[in-house]
């Protein structure tokens, strides 16, 4: 196993968010961690973020800034005490700038296994072609 794949199968913490944006409600902030993938005709976002139901997920997009935010709510019922616990519940928020290169109009989303994907499509304009050299 080389070491770029052994790094890519390490799991890491949730960190808490530092950002200087003023809280409005109580609880833990994370910053879900991110991949981004380019190709051609697109971009594409992976965002982790365990435990959240689709019903507590946000993604707006308002003056070219996408955000994400959501909840994840404790998995324990009112009659279990926890005794030991790694697991941190709160909230996910994170922004991106994002360019007039993506079609706004054709952003997708959707969750699969705590996993949140953003297809991110170019305009046309901004797809890459090969122009053909004609003879003149």
């Amino acid at each position: 196993m080389t070491e770029s794949e052994a790094k890519e199968l390490q799991a890491s913490d949730k960190k808490e968010m530092t950002s200087p944006a003023e809280q409005t409600k109580a609880g833990l902030v994370f910053t879900p961690d991110v991949d981004i993938f380019e190709t051609e005709n697109d971009i594409t976002l992976l965002a982790d973020i365990p435990g959240v139901k689709l019903d507590d997920l946000a993604i707006d997009l308002k003056d070219n800034v996408l955000t994400l935010s959501c909840d994840v709510n404790s998995h324990e019922s009112e009659s279990e005490k926890p005794i030991y616990s790694e697991y941190q519940t709160g909230s996910y928020y994170r922004q991106f700038s994002i360019s007039e290169m993506i079609d706004q109009s054709k952003i997708e989303a959707k969750v699969t296994d705590g996993v949140l994907r953003l297809a991110l499509p170019k305009v046309e304009k901004a797809a890459p072609r090969r122009i053909t050299v004609q003879a003149g």
